[in-house]
């Protein structure tokens, strides 16, 4: 602690001879430096904390996004059964009208998906990867190479790079 001492001249001065004068502006520059100092970090964790929860906000939004897309893409498997099975419908026009009216829900559908970022994986033709194909079948390669996807059983989807439903598929064995 310093302390001050009164020259001859009748000036105060402190221990190291400055006088008051001299020594507040010093004092006041390094208070302000120290509060210019906590405002900045302030300033920077509160950044942080934004950013974070922006993060934390984004992370929550896509994982309930892509579990209730998870819960629903049954519809959609669906709806592309119940257009597949309608053979019938060129010779029947009550149900050729009933299949046009599944096929625009089947739009209205891919629509859907696509507005939520979700994309159908395209499969038949590419070599079998277990992180986003799930085997359920072999079949003779016939002039495909070995561990070939021959044919899609069940649409496989994702959100973005994340994996929401492995493909159903079945695979070429030499």
């Amino acid at each position: 602690m310093e302390s001050m001492t009164t020259n001859d001249d009748g000036k105060t001065t402190d221990d190291e001879g400055k006088t008051a004068e001299e020594a507040a502006p010093s004092t006041l520059q390094q208070e302000r430096d120290e509060l210019q100092d906590r405002l900045l970090r302030t300033a920077a964790e509160f950044e942080n904390y934004r950013k974070r929860t922006d993060r934390e906000r984004r992370e929550l939004h896509d994982f309930i996004t892509a579990d209730l897309m998870r819960d629903l893409l049954p519809i959609g498997d669906d709806l592309d059964r119940a257009i597949g099975a309608s053979t019938a419908a060129d010779s029947n026009p009550e149900l050729a009208a009933f299949q046009q009216g599944v096929i625009l829900i089947q739009r209205q559908w891919h629509e859907f998906l696509r507005k939520q970022g979700v994309e159908a994986l395209e499969v038949v033709g590419q070599p079998f990867d277990p992180e986003w194909h799930e085997a359920v079948a072999n079949e003779p390669a016939s002039g495909r190479p070995d561990g070939e996807i021959t044919a899609e059983l069940r649409r496989g989807y994702r959100i973005g790079s994340k994996l929401l439903r492995a493909a159903m598929v079945r695979v070429a064995k030499a």
